[in-house]
């Protein structure tokens, strides 16, 4: 099950460097001009879990296996880029195909970095690439309100509750917001998501700063929180400088340059979760003497379908679920431990896999 979250951004605002050093990888040619990205690189990253060595720790597995995300570093966008400016066109397609978007915002003063505007408000940058998103995704309901038409002249009921949809997203673009503000509710989740909006997507802004202000933040990534919390949407601080230099560090390394940059972490790992958290996703784990491995699943994903995500015969076949939480794993010492405990669960089709849960599964061929 792929997740895909979309590096999107102006030109010169340090996508490229900051995906860079989140795929490990020079991949991305990072360069001090617009369009040095041209084609849509991808780069998976393993999400951190401190639990998974934990359980591994316990279970004395051989290999650890961490579940992953998918980056995808898209060219810089530019004003006009939903009239097709800029290889805009292309762009905007790239975006449509992914489940989120990572917004990178210049929030850095350096002479010696271009900006395409010619100033440093990461508000107003922010602004022209809504606004470039909100155009295209009215050209494009407009275009597909014409097409359903004669559908709905038909009764074609599909094409009557997309009209509905449509509509509603329309009026909220008319009014300056983005789809994403629309109220969907839970029956119109599915086909809400097939309407594919851009603007519709969650957002995370990533406030590239310098150095300097890598552990706190400066004014500028500031105001982007102010505005991050007024729209419902995430921010994350982050020195893509920084970030290109631990990736090419080692472990130990990399812990005593954060240490000595008073920095309890990287930034990559903050924004690898938080982008996690705002697709709603979570982890359960398989564990044995081979392998202790990590999966993802969306929140509230039944026991039948977190096993399909391992395989689709498990789905297929799915009889029950032995599940042991997190906490109880390590609590008694593992598998065994647990179940003489009485904390080894039997769960049935039923059942909501929580985060953490620790899971075999039984199932018919």
């Amino acid at each position: 099950m792929g997740f895909k979250t979309g590096i999107v951004g102006l030109p010169n605002v340090g996508k490229s460097t900051l995906f860079n050093a989140l795929t490990r990888t020079a991949a991305a040619q990072a360069a001090n001009f617009p369009f040095c990205t041209i084609e849509p690189n991808v780069g998976e990253v393993s999400v951190p879990d401190p639990r998974l060595e934990k359980l591994a720790g316990i279970a004395g597995s051989q290999k650890i296996i961490p579940t992953r995300m998918t980056f995808v570093d898209i060219a810089g966008l530019v004003k006009g880029a939903s009239k097709g400016e800029g290889l805009g066109n292309q762009f905007l397609a790239n975006i449509r195909e992914c489940d989120a978007i990572a917004h990178v915002l210049r929030c850095f003063e350096d002479g010696d970095v271009t900006h395409v505007e010619g100033r440093v408000d990461p508000i107003a940058d922010a602004e022209v690439i809504e606004t470039e998103l909100m155009l295209a995704d009215m050209e494009s309901i407009e275009k597909r309100l014409q097409n359903l038409s004669r559908k709905i002249k038909g009764g074609d009921k599909e094409a009557i509750e997309q009209d509905k949809l449509l509509r509603r997203a329309l009026a909220a673009l008319e009014d300056g917001r983005p789809a994403r503000s629309v109220e969907i509710s839970d029956d119109e989740q599915k086909n809400w998501k097939m309407l594919q909006l851009l603007t519709a997507k969650p957002v995370l802004f990533v406030c590239n700063v310098d150095e300097e202000s890598a552990a706190s933040g400066n004014e500028h990534s500031a105001r982007v929180a102010e505005m991050a919390a007024r729209q419902g949407a995430a921010s994350v601080v982050i020195s893509a400088a920084i970030e290109e230099e631990i990736s090419q560090l080692d472990r130990d390394e990399a812990e005593a340059f954060l240490a000595e940059m008073g920095l309890e972490e990287a930034g990559l790992d903050r924004l690898i979760r938080a982008g996690y958290q705002l697709l709603h996703l979570q982890t359960y784990f398989t564990v044995g003497p081979k392998e202790a491995r990590a999966w993802t699943i969306r929140k509230g994903t039944l026991a039948p379908q977190a096993a399909g995500v391992i395989h689709g015969d498990f789905e297929r076949g799915f009889i029950r679920a032995e599940t042991i939480s997190y906490d109880d794993f390590v609590k008694y010492g593992g598998e065994q431990g647990a179940k003489e405990a009485g904390k080894m669960r039997i769960e049935g089709k039923s059942y909501e896999v929580q985060d953490g849960d620790v899971m075999h599964f039984l199932f018919n061929t």
